[in-house]
């Protein structure tokens, strides 16, 4: 169900987002870009567990996760975006409290931040504050496991986390 403030709705995505999406996270260095046909894949099948922000129209915000195949309780969340017109408004803390809300069943949360990504790992840990849950960085990657020109990526776990 769709949500809206400041004349942003929040939504799942639909089948027809994925060059949206696309567009939006090469919009969003550092993150990596995909193909327009994985957030067209993204879009269809992981709508449920996933959140755009809609303004005037135009999509300047997405949040792209799923559930962990071997653990449905855990939510990984792939990729956080916001276009420069969406920043600076808490839009990105908005979209992971609503998909949370969404996502029934879920206890935990994890997603991956490179070492150097410091507005990440800020917005996370507040996030978690605000659930008052627990959290904790794993190493996951290392730099040459993620290829070249590549960091290190560390697991973020936050949970468990009340509804």
């Amino acid at each position: 169900m769709p949500s809206s403030d400041h004349n942003v709705t929040l939504r799942p995505p639909r089948a027809e987002d994925g060059q949206a999406l696309h567009g939006l996270i090469a919009a969003c260095p550092p993150l990596d870009c995909n193909s327009v046909y994985a957030y067209h894949l993204m879009a269809r099948h992981f709508a449920a567990t996933s959140v755009v922000a809609e303004q005037h129209d135009q999509i300047i915000g997405a949040i792209t996760g799923y559930r962990l195949p071997d653990d449905p309780t855990v939510l990984f969340v792939w990729q956080v975006a916001v276009a420069e017109a969406g920043r600076g408004q808490g839009l990105g803390t908005r979209m992971l409290t609503d998909l949370i809300a969404r996502c029934s069943g879920v206890s935990h949360m994890h997603t991956t931040i490179g070492p150097d990504n410091a507005a990440s790992r800020r917005s996370f840990e507040k996030l978690a504050g605000q659930l008052g849950a627990p959290w904790s960085y794993h190493p996951f990657l290392t730099a040459a496991e993620c290829g070249v020109g590549h960091e290190a990526e560390d697991l973020l776990v936050i949970g468990p986390i009340d509804h």
